[in-house]
């Protein structure tokens, strides 16, 4: 999609249908905002299907070291508003029981 170097905003100059400046600016600044979120999305749940890999793959250890790196992520990004601060809470006490009850049944 982009070559290095090009900048993030490269398919906004084809298109743009702003006339003043700093309608042109915020447009620009729209698209690098939703790509940014995107990406910061896509990690988030990465780290999400890595705990839960590991806990249906029965890896206590595993899914405690994945659900280190997964909760640092919910509670950055739910401080910055990429998602809602009762959907983080909400998924680190779903994982942590699902750890718990993995742990005393093994």
């Amino acid at each position: 999609m982009l070559s290095p170097g090009q900048p993030l905003y490269q398919d906004f100059q084809e298109t743009a249908v702003a006339n003043i400046k700093s309608a042109k600016k915020r447009a620009k600044q729209t698209i690098v905002r939703n790509m940014r979120n995107a990406s910061q999305r896509s990690m988030l749940r990465t780290a999400v299907k890595k705990v839960l890999k590991a806990l249906n793959s029965n890896d206590a250890p595993g899914a405690e070291a994945a659900f280190a790196s997964a909760q640092p992520l919910l509670d950055r990004f739910s401080s910055r508003g990429l998602i809602h601060k009762n959907k983080a809470a909400r998924h680190k006490s779903r994982l942590n029981a699902r750890i718990k009850a993995l742990k005393t049944a093994a």
